[in-house]
């Protein structure tokens, strides 16, 4: 409903040239798949074990995905030869959403390793399953994923451990040097696959060793231009899309935003702050009810920290903020009693 008024300013402020309709959907699919997810997830009660489910099916595709880009993308000596967001390195795909949906798998896979690992052999499968992605992740010289992942694996953790009973917490500090020692083998790899492109590009260095000027890439320059928006219009807001449509009319260059935040705030004006108030503190509220969700914190994270590096060009961010929405509580037990003799009599 808040997203409504948006498109008639946009009817208003869009340039002759932009295309109306794809440009309103291009923007706004996103902001409505979050809707439709929080709807449908909200306060719906399930178990840990089923939650652990709904990770593993999400798990399995991005696992395939990973598979197809060792197998089809480029001998990784001919196409590092920078340190920018590289495409072909991710199967031709867009680097910063295939680096988002790798950062979501790493934090699974480190769930999985701490709490669906029976037995040695399924720690140590998923173990080396976490090098491989956080692997690929990394040489796709992308860091927002990767560093939204860590994010989130960190998180999940402290909530976890603090959380956990004293036998427990033992248990996890074993683990966590199994984790530690994965991930710094990954890291090593990448390192040495890449020819210390990685090491540069995450010390924010370019090919040539020397620090570039802006740590985001122009990302903050774009920021300040939607708030800029934000400021000027801050009661309807510029309208759906016209930030982009800004950028075509003055620097010929149809840059997209990368954070949602501040692009909310400028094509929605007084109605965007009143959305990412709900976003924010509507989950915030629920945890008040339901401490036992230990995923909470960690999936609010991952949604929060994507949308302000890759906006909302994927759905991942969207379904994962409804995962976060969900009652998650432990299973109670059925309490069988046996029937009295004088009733079976």
């Amino acid at each position: 409903m808040f997203l409504i008024p948006s498109i008639f300013v946009a009817s208003t402020t869009l340039s002759f040239d932009a295309n109306f309709r794809t440009n309103i959907a291009f923007v706004l699919s996103g902001p409505i798949c979050l809707g439709l997810s929080a709807l449908f997830c909200y306060n719906k009660h399930i178990s840990f074990k089923q939650m652990s489910q709904i990770l593993l099916y999400m798990l399995l595709p991005i696992i395939a995905h990973t598979a197809f880009v060792y197998f089809y993308a480029p001998d990784l000596r001919d196409v590092l030869t920078s340190t920018a967001s590289n495409s072909a390195a991710a199967g031709g795909f867009g680097a910063n959403q295939v680096a988002s949906a790798l950062g979501l798998a790493m934090f699974i896979l480190t769930v999985r390793i701490f709490l669906n690992s029976p037995t040695f052999n399924v720690k140590l499968l998923n173990t080396v399953l976490l090098i491989i992605v956080s692997y690929r992740a990394i040489l796709t010289f992308s860091r927002g994923g990767v560093i939204t992942g860590l994010l989130c694996i960190a998180v999940f953790l402290v909530m976890y451990y603090v959380q956990a009973k004293p036998k427990v917490r033992s248990q996890v500090l074993s683990v966590f040097i199994l984790f530690i020692g994965a991930l710094t083998l990954a890291w090593v790899i990448s390192s040495n696959q890449s020819g210390g492109l990685a090491d540069k590009r995450y010390a924010n260095q370019n090919a040539a060793g020397i620090e570039k000027e802006d740590i985001t890439t122009g990302r903050t320059e774009l920021f300040m231009d939607e708030i800029e928006g934000f400021v000027t219009s801050p009661f309807l807001g510029i309208g759906s899309s016209r930030a982009k449509d800004q950028r075509i009319e003055e620097a010929q260059q149809g840059l997209t935003s990368h954070n949602e935040i501040s692009r909310t705030l400028a094509e929605h004006g007084i109605f965007g702050v009143i959305i990412l108030v709900i976003l924010i503190f509507k989950p915030l509220n629920m945890r008040a009810n339901n401490r036992q969700n230990y995923y909470f914190y960690a999936l609010l994270a991952f949604w929060f920290a994507t949308i302000n590096h890759s906006s909302m060009r994927i759905a991942a961010p969207a379904f994962i903020y409804g995962l976060a929405l969900l009652n998650v509580r432990n299973e109670k037990r059925t309490l069988r009693r046996k029937p009295s003799p004088k009733l079976t009599d």
